[in-house]
């Protein structure tokens, strides 16, 4: 399975459009969404063209194609208005030995671990910068920010298929590969 992984789209609808296009483009099976989808959240300056319907009508076509954990700007409001499941804390995908525990940062991150074996890794969002760190018992990888990258990142995502993780811009530059 091809997995594209995003975060922290905060209502972008430019950046939304980069985020379904590039998934076009990868030809994905699925994407999973690490929060914040809707609402930039008191701490952000609003993201450009800031239109959280139009997001939802672009995220909307794609309802059964989306994986979605809660970020800490998202409510039962966002749950009320996208057609797939926004508010679980967390997701967990199976790669062979390994498990991958999806969430968005603000609870479960790596100074608060969820359950994880050896080998495990945690993939999170929340912190707009992307990150690949190899600990002794776990992997914290995070994906950056669709709409409001931090510390000079870039704006992407990254691709999860045959046991690597790849970080994209959306000019569908290579940033960065990590292999599990």
């Amino acid at each position: 399975m091809k997995w594209f992984i995003a975060s922290d789209i905060h209502g972008s609808a430019k950046w939304c459009r980069k985020l379904i296009e590039a998934y076009r483009n990868e030809n994905a099976d699925r994407i999973l969404l690490l929060g914040d989808v809707l609402y930039h959240g008191p701490r952000n300056d609003l993201p450009e063209e800031y239109d959280p319907k139009a997001v939802i009508e672009m995220l909307s076509a794609y309802k059964n194609e989306i994986l979605s954990v809660r970020g800490n700007c998202d409510t039962e409001v966002d749950q009320m208005v996208l057609p797939f499941p926004v508010l679980a804390d967390y997701a967990v995908i199976c790669e062979e030995s390994t498990t991958v525990f999806a969430t968005h940062g603000h609870v479960y991150n790596e100074q608060k671990l969820p359950p994880l074996k050896k080998g495990d890794i945690l993939l999170h969002g929340h912190t707009h910068v992307p990150a690949c760190t190899k600990h002794e018992e776990y992997t914290y990888i995070n994906p950056g920010s669709t709409s409001i990258p931090k510390e000079n990142s870039r704006h992407g995502y990254i691709i999860l298929e045959n046991r690597k993780f790849t970080w994209k811009d959306f000019d569908g530059n290579i940033i960065k590969e990590y292999v599990f």
